[in-house]
């Protein structure tokens, strides 16, 4: 069996109409208090600026502006933790499509009003992502509906539009960190910047108490783990053959960083640069923090990947965070 082909800086470039009908590049800020903390120059990509409060929703964009007409008619299923279902469901009003998104239980539930405020129609089943994804997955084939996996192609060239505004923005960047769930993020960025700079460093980063992905990267070969960390957008425990399949070939390192590292990185965020990260978008700043030694005065991009943090985490990460 022949090997689909990767996606290409062409097809990201090709992307960007389809991002920009409908959305705004968004900031890359220079902090010289994470700057002073990393030893380095920083820079963060403000993906939680998007309308819907993380980097996902150029993907979901288009995704929907490459359907057939026929697949818009049957509607799309897809599963979501929050921030992809948001994306799915924000290009699905866009375009005048059904959308029905599974959650797992307990899932953040600012992301599920928000979801369904874009009009997802969103139901809840399972214990985590993976057993909601499994489940909608029946119910797209028995509605005969299009099941939209996180890690689709198009999917993964929306999302590189960001990596593209950044060597735009800043061309001399040194290093871009960047959060891995299924890591269509992680493998936009990577193309990009590859493509255009082969000097470019891009290290992933994902929880230690979630490390199927950075696991399976390191070892060559698809591993499950357990997955029991509180960042929701990099909360996976089965890792993606094809996204695994690029970043193997583009990424260079990809880090693990504890929760308690990610929690105090929102902490900072919040302090430094008066932006609320959630998990995943906090987890680079850790990640530069642990690896302060290597990335010593050089210019650094960490992506702020979303903004969608419940009151309930915050309060607690609040009450144990130790300024700065």
């Amino acid at each position: 069996m022949t090997e689909q082909p990767m996606p290409t800086l062409h097809d990201i470039i090709a992307a960007r109409p389809n991002v920009y009908r409908y959305l705004k590049p968004t900031p890359l800020h220079y902090y010289s208090g994470l700057s002073e903390l990393v030893g380095a120059q920083v820079w963060v990509k403000h993906e939680n600026h998007q309308p819907v409060g993380a980097f996902k929703v150029r993907g979901g964009l288009n995704l929907a502006a490459n359907l057939t007409e026929a697949e818009r008619q049957a509607g799309l299923f897809t599963a979501s933790t929050g921030n992809h279902g948001q994306s799915i469901a924000f290009g699905a009003r866009a375009y005048g499509i059904k959308a029905t998104i599974a959650v797992p239980e307990g899932a953040n539930p600012g992301k599920v009003a928000a979801m369904r405020g874009l009009g997802g129609n969103v139901v809840v089943h399972g214990k985590d992502f993976d057993t909601a994804r499994e489940w909608i997955m029946g119910q797209a084939e028995a509605h005969g509906g299009r099941f939209i996996g996180p890690t689709e192609e198009r999917l993964i060239c929306g999302v590189g539009t960001y990596a593209l505004e950044i060597v735009e923005d800043l061309p001399q960047v040194d290093t871009i960190i960047v959060p891995v769930g299924a890591g269509s993020g992680a493998c936009g960025t990577s193309i990009v910047a590859k493509s255009i700079n082969p000097q470019i460093e891009v290290i992933a980063v994902q929880s230690a108490q979630a490390p199927a992905m950075q696991r399976s990267w390191q070892r060559g070969e698809l591993v499950t783990a357990e997955m029991n960390t509180f960042a929701e957008g990099i909360a996976t425990r089965v890792p993606f053959p094809n996204t695994q399949r690029i970043m193997r070939r583009y990424l260079d390192d990809f880090v693990l960083v504890d929760d308690a590292d990610i929690k105090q990185a929102v902490g900072l965020m919040l302090e430094h640069t008066r932006n609320l990260a959630e998990g995943a978008g906090a987890a680079p700043l850790a990640a530069a923090l642990q690896l302060k030694d290597r990335l010593a005065g050089k210019k650094v991009v960490l992506i702020l990947s979303g903004g969608n943090l419940s009151m309930e985490k915050l309060k607690g990460i609040l009450s144990t965070y130790e300024t700065h």
